[in-house]
């Protein structure tokens, strides 16, 4: 996992092997002079993060002005870091530009984004044959992965189980195949091995793929198998719900022998969609088509008169499930929104109640 710099003197240019680092990257960090190295985020903890470097891993926590300004790093950011390695410390100053974010929303009132992982090229999507196998989950894990600006892809795993489980499972993945427009659906048993080649197109050298899913789902042991060796714990199927029981507890990045990057995350209980409206005309595309064909622009696909994407609902082109689906995603989307807009405005109250404090303590010492 350590990462190596081959840089020379003061040349920032220069190829560094730490996971993913570019030409545009080190143009980024050629902007910091002085005692200051570039890392990559490789495991986040509560307040210190492990992060590879030229010199290998190390451990960081951030500047006292980022936590001031609320700016933390995530697993896979990139950073700038302070080297004062004469003393054996490092400190975390600055994130270099993101290519791309995935988050969802958080509980709670806040409107608030949670970051989970960053600079991903491809998200795969896990799940299982079983009771997770679930068409409109997936629609919500499609919406924030779409938002992300990663690609998607869906791993349906466990497919060794399938001569045990009922006849609808076939159903179920071709009805997900139907809603996944172009993303591709791949069926595996990481526990077997079972058609992992099937992932070779998605692993190239430099690229960095995130795992999301539900606990159980065998996020750890697809990670096991790709690296050949076990380096994440995992544990047996529990028999009433065939599910696996919670094992991955932090975010953590691993680097594959053909130099694949692969983040492996804890598992998802609460899918919130936060800020995810560019997702979802993509997750929904079939709808968001037909929608150019209703009367009003504006059109909300609810009783509004010469709607095709009701009619197409009537005519059975639409299923009444996925209708619905759209409907209350979207309903929640425009909720989280507002949440938002209401957090945004809390916090310029507050802002301006501090200005307005601080005026009057400078002019009373005025007097």
């Amino acid at each position: 996992m350590n990462g190596e710099c081959r840089n020379k003197g003061s040349d920032t240019s220069a190829i560094c092997v730490i996971p993913g680092w570019n030409s545009s990257l080190a143009s980024a960090f050629s902007a910091y002079n002085g005692p200051y190295i570039p890392g990559r985020i490789s495991t986040q903890h509560k307040t210190v993060w492990n992060i590879l470097t030229e010199k290998g891993e190390i451990q960081a926590s951030i500047s006292g002005v980022m936590r001031k300004v609320g700016k933390q790093p995530v697993v896979g950011d990139f950073v700038v870091l302070l080297d004062q390695s004469d003393i054996g410390s490092y400190t975390i100053v600055d994130i270099l530009p993101r290519t791309s974010c995935l988050s969802r929303g958080s509980a709670g009132d806040s409107g608030e984004e949670q970051l989970i992982a960053a600079n991903i090229d491809t998200i795969f999507i896990v799940t299982a044959v079983g009771h997770d196998l679930n068409v409109r989950r997936l629609e919500r894990y499609l919406t924030i992965v779409h938002s992300s600006g990663a690609r998607p892809v869906i791993l349906i795993n466990k497919i060794d189980l399938v001569e045990t489980l009922p006849d609808d499972v076939s159903e179920t993945i071709q009805e997900i195949r139907d809603i996944a427009d172009d993303v591709p659906v791949i069926t595996l048993s990481a526990l077997t091995s079972t058609d992992l080649e099937k992932l070779d197109p998605f692993m190239n050298p430099d690229e960095t793929i995130a795992l999301v899913g539900s606990s159980g789902v065998g996020k750890s042991t697809l990670i096991n198998a790709l690296l050949g060796h076990d380096v994440q714990k995992t544990l047996s199927v529990r028999e009433d719900d065939d599910k696996g029981r919670h094992t991955t507890t932090v975010r953590q990045l691993f680097t594959l022998p053909n130099g694949t990057i692969f983040i492996d995350n804890p598992g998802i209980r609460e899918i919130q969609l936060g800020d995810s409206s560019d997702g979802i005309d993509r997750t929904f595309s079939d709808i968001a088509e037909l929608a150019q064909n209703c009367r009003f622009k504006d059109c909300t696909h609810r009783n509004e008169p010469h709607c095709a994407v009701i009619k197409a609902v009537d005519d059975g082109i639409i299923s009444q499930e996925r209708f619905d689906s759209y409907h209350k995603l979207s309903d929640e989307l425009a909720f989280q929104a507002d949440k938002a807009e209401i957090g945004l405005k809390g916090v310029e109250k507050k802002k301006w109640k501090g200005v307005a404090v601080a005026r009057r303590y400078v002019k009373s010492k005025e007097q």
